[in-house]
């Protein structure tokens, strides 16, 4: 859509034969104006150009015909059915129309007429075509809407019918698609032989060939990805030139004393990110930067040292958590690698009493706590810094852009260190993650095994459970997965609290069995945890709560259950808590899935280990919104073009926004003035969010 036009404001209540019924059956579909209509693009689209002679059609085919009403009439059957039946002939034969309980249709024919119909051919007695679309040629009109044409099919509500829509969409674009603004300045339109958009929209509703179609939804996906990009582009300027952030020195034998400090060598994709945090902290613009590596690559002592690096230049730094067991697995690792520098660090989490959480608050304040780590209790207005400098966000996909905005702004413009264990496809990072630099840790620390994964059906519970047994009489540990807490007829998922008994009373009754869910309170949960990390616990029955943060080397095994109701990516996540020791581990995926999709998933995650290919396979499967939930990012849902299969037109889109905003930063040009307006539209107080990363 382009910069609004007062025309395609008016209400779909003003056009001829739409009145306040059908206006409210047309706001199901989103339709309350003029614009709405020209842009509720068709699904698919029928070639019913092709016209047939009656000798000429195939018996079991859709296909359409052209002829003149010979004869119509009504009659009822003895079980009460009333059919209308259309007699159309040419100079080949002739053919039956038939509508089942539909007598008024003899209303709408008249001898003589010539008219199209459209539909599936059949032959009882005669040729005849059950509940065709049709046509009635009148002699003032030179354009078919219906037939005789490629025709578009849309996408429908009850009580709205193709032929009143088609009807709707050629009354908007014969009466209004004039009035559609330009946003693109010619030279790009040009240069990329980008249709107009008066012209995309009238063939990607009336199209004269398919042709047409292609170049028409060319220019509105390129439009959607450009308007989005313009944004993105937006952030990335106002963040590296209209904020002042903070210039830190770097201490060359910092990096030196943290790595001999380290009972691990670091692996070269860890120095390569670190050199990239250096550089953008050394800058006097705010870094903005996403860690991103796969399960157990190692992000964590990454963003350590961009924490120590702060510390050492006199600033605080922070860690957001999506969960305290992942917020208390944080600070207890990073406790123990900043020990040797006297970093006072400190836990923030709403389990605390509040008398403890208010002495915390004071010595953030006060700038005694050099590292707070906590949950969304961070971003609360009663959580003040002395000099904020660096905060890390960890899982990013579950914070929105405005927790982000908020912590940041904190600090006042400090520097932001966003990490994800979900290894983003490039395509997908351009848009979730267009406004941030990437730093990719690709290789795994030495020592880390790939883990076996399977995929078992039900019969073969019992042969894993032998499995899982051995394991333990090795001295290992294992999880057992459930997708819910409570089982309910609709999902015939096994209920962890259900499982817990089973298990625990009758399979695995010689060994401790614990069970953790999200509904426990947070000391349940932390004592559970102990247990099974100090081998107290030999199997862990746990919802989808361990699906990050969880590191207890010891544990060899996952039993997965109803596998086939997870996503790829969540099950690389909950495959990454085996592993993390000395010892060969096993990820079992138990499934009987009853679709091609399932079925596709457990193959892929049984057969990769690669974080990043799996990644491609569930935005291949799933889509991109299902897998990060775009709204939680400030992203607009799109409308015309799609992540996964117009790659090519997003980065197309993304260069000339890019190079726009490079060019004009505040699109004060007269040629860009329409790309600023449609920016307010599509974005509206969402802009205000463009200042933040």
């Amino acid at each position: 859509m382009q910069a609004k036009n007062s025309n395609l404001q008016t209400s779909v209540r003003y056009i001829k034969g739409v009145g306040p019924k059908r206006a409210d059956t047309l706001k199901r579909l989103g339709l309350t104006t003029i614009e709405d209509i020209l842009f509720y693009l068709p699904r698919r689209y029928e070639d019913r150009s092709n016209l047939k002679t009656i000798k000429e059609v195939e018996i079991g085919k859709a296909q359409t015909i052209k002829g003149e009403v010979l004869t119509f009439s009504v009659r009822r059957t003895k079980k009460g059915m009333n059919i209308f039946q259309l007699a159309v002939g040419d100079h080949t034969g002739v053919i039956y129309g038939i509508w089942f309980n539909q007598p008024f249709m003899r209303k709408f024919f008249r001898v003589g007429e010539r008219v199209i119909l459209h539909g599936k051919v059949e032959r009882y007695d005669v040729l005849q075509i059950n509940q065709p679309e049709y046509e009635i040629l009148k002699p003032e009109e030179t354009v078919n809407i219906h037939m005789g044409r490629i025709t578009p099919i849309y996408p429908l509500t009850q009580n709205i019918s193709q032929r009143y829509l088609r009807s709707l969409a050629y009354y908007a674009v014969k009466n209004y698609s004039h009035s559609i603004g330009e946003m693109l300045p010619t030279r790009l339109r040009a240069k990329h032989k980008l249709v107009d958009m008066q012209f995309a929209v009238n063939n990607a509703h009336f199209p004269k060939d398919f042709g047409a179609i292609e170049r028409s939804y060319r220019r509105l996906v390129f439009d959607e990805f450009f308007i989005l990009q313009i944004a993105i582009a937006l952030k990335c300027r106002n963040i590296k030139e209209g904020l002042a952030g903070i210039s830190h020195k770097i201490d060359e034998n910092l990096l030196e004393s943290f790595r001999k400090n380290l009972p691990f060598e670091l692996t070269p994709s860890q120095l390569k990110a670190i050199k990239e945090i250096e550089n953008d902290m050394k800058s006097a613009k705010p870094m903005n930067r996403l860690l991103e590596g796969d399960v157990g690559s190692g992000k964590t002592v990454v963003a350590c040292y961009a924490i120590l690096l702060t510390i050492k230049n006199k600033f605080q730094a922070c860690i957001m958590a999506p969960t305290e067991i992942l917020a208390q697995q944080h600070y207890m690792t990073l406790s123990k690698i900043l020990a040797p520098y006297g970093v006072n660090v400190e836990l923030l989490v709403s389990s605390l009493p509040e008398n403890r959480k208010e002495e915390i608050r004071k010595s953030v304040k006060s700038g005694e706590t050099d590292l707070i780590i906590g949950t969304h209790a961070l971003i609360q207005e009663d959580v003040d810094f002395s000099r904020l400098g660096l905060a890390v966000i960890d899982e990013q996909h579950k914070f929105g852009v405005t927790q982000r905005s908020i912590l940041r702004e904190k600090g006042k413009s400090a520097d932001i260190l966003v990490m994800t264990a979900t290894p983003i496809p490039r395509t997908l990072a351009l848009t979730v993650y267009g406004d941030l630099d990437i730093s990719v840790i690709k290789e795994l620390p030495p020592g880390r095994r790939p883990v076996n994964t399977y995929w078992v059906e039900e019969s073969g519970r019992g042969k894993v459970y032998n499995f899982i047994k051995e394991e333990i009489n090795k001295g290992r540990q294992a999880y057992i997965v459930c997708p819910r807490i409570k089982e309910t007829e609709k999902s015939q998922t096994q209920a962890a609290s259900m499982m817990y008994e089973k298990l625990k009373d009758e399979v695995f009754k010689e060994f401790s069995v614990g069970l953790i869910h999200g509904k426990m309170g947070a000391q349940e949960k932390d004592v559970v945890m102990k247990k099974f990390k100090e081998g107290k616990l030999k199997i862990l029955v746990s919802t989808v709560i361990i699906e990050v943060g969880i590191d207890v080397s010891n544990a060899s095994i996952m039993l997965v259950e109803n596998a086939e109701r997870f996503g790829l990516a969540q099950l690389h996540q909950l495959r990454g808590r085996v592993g993390r020791g000395e010892y060969d581990s096993y990820c079992i995926l138990m499934a009987n899935p009853r679709t091609e999709l399932a079925q596709k998933r457990l193959k892929a995650i049984a057969e990769s280990t690669d974080g990043f290919e799996i990644a491609e396979e569930d935005l291949e499967l799933r889509g991109s919104g299902e897998i990060f939930g775009t709204r939680q990012h400030g992203l607009p849902e799109m409308r015309f073009g799609s992540i996964l299969h117009d790659r090519g037109i997003m980065e197309l889109a993304r260069k000339e926004a890019f190079d726009i905003i490079k060019e004009d930063p505040n699109l004060n040009d007269p040629r860009n003035y329409p790309i600023h307006q449609r920016l307010k539209e599509r974005f509206g107080n969402k802009i205000e969010l463009i200042k933040v990363g």
